[in-house]
């Protein structure tokens, strides 16, 4: 059996322990409580609120449990329910599009793709879900990072590889796609990440008018495209979609 890692076991320990009993804990409780000698504690707790999972009152010194872990929590949640919600929607976008349909979320500075509808016809076709996608090219990517805070600062803090010679990569460009896409509710990736594909996609919102995903449509250039520009039904398509989950998950505005 493969041995445990000490400092994740303990980090995991303060955890519980700020999540049951009282809000607010000292350095002293804490470390009284897991055996740990008050360096040991406090190095512990200093690198969990460096990552946000815990915070220190200003005041009295004692710490709590941070929005990083409710920010966490609310995720795991909210792709599962994403992924039921989107299901006969993106079902019903696949048969009006003719094209293959993919459900993303932000992960690990990029898009996580956690549904896939095959493209309704017969060609051989690989299921992609557990598939990563780059934000900076796709247009799943541009949509995540156009309304969800950390996608953006994600977008633009690493490097960015050109995949072909239509990729974006300086920060001036790509804030300026992102403005594009906000301002038009949709993005569009052609030939940016593949040579010969191209991608359209919106945002989903869930009852707290917050972004939790992207639903969008790829395929050969030649079919999506009109002169280069994607085709207006398939924008729409691609948008009701959206807006159809969107509303199955609580939100309003639309």
């Amino acid at each position: 059996m493969a041995r445990s890692i000490q400092s994740l076991e303990r980090a995991a320990a303060v955890l519980r322990l700020l999540a049951g009993g009282e809000r607010r804990l000292g350095l002293s409780d804490i470390a009284s409580a897991l055996g740990l000698a008050k360096g040991t504690a406090h190095g512990l707790l200093r690198t969990l609120q460096q990552e946000g999972f815990v915070e220190q009152d200003e005041i009295s010194g004692r710490y709590q449990l941070g929005a990083e872990l409710l920010r966490l929590g609310n995720s795991y949640l909210d792709v599962h329910e994403l992924r039921a919600r989107a299901l006969v929607w993106s079902d019903d976008l696949a048969r009006a599009s003719g094209e293959a349909v993919y459900i993303g979320v932000l992960h690990q500075q990029g898009v996580l793709v956690v549904h896939h509808v095959f493209r309704p016809d017969d060609s051989r076709q690989v299921l992609e879900i557990g598939a990563m996608q780059p934000l900076h090219s796709t247009a799943m990517g541009k949509v995540l990072a156009a309304w969800d805070p950390v996608a953006h600062s994600e977008l633009l803090e690493a490097p960015r590889e050109a995949f072909t010679t239509r990729t974006a990569t300086e920060p001036p460009e790509l804030e300026a796609g992102l403005e594009l896409t906000r301002e038009r509710g949709w993005a569009c990736d052609v030939e940016e990440s593949w040579e010969g594909v191209a991608s359209v996609a919106a945002p989903i919102f869930d009852r707290r008018r917050m972004p939790v995903g992207a639903v969008g449509i790829a395929g050969a250039v030649e079919r999506l495209c009109d002169a280069g520009e994607i085709r207006p039904a398939l924008v729409a398509s691609v948008r009701d979609c959206a807006r159809s989950v969107s509303r199955d998950l609580g939100a309003r505005r639309f």
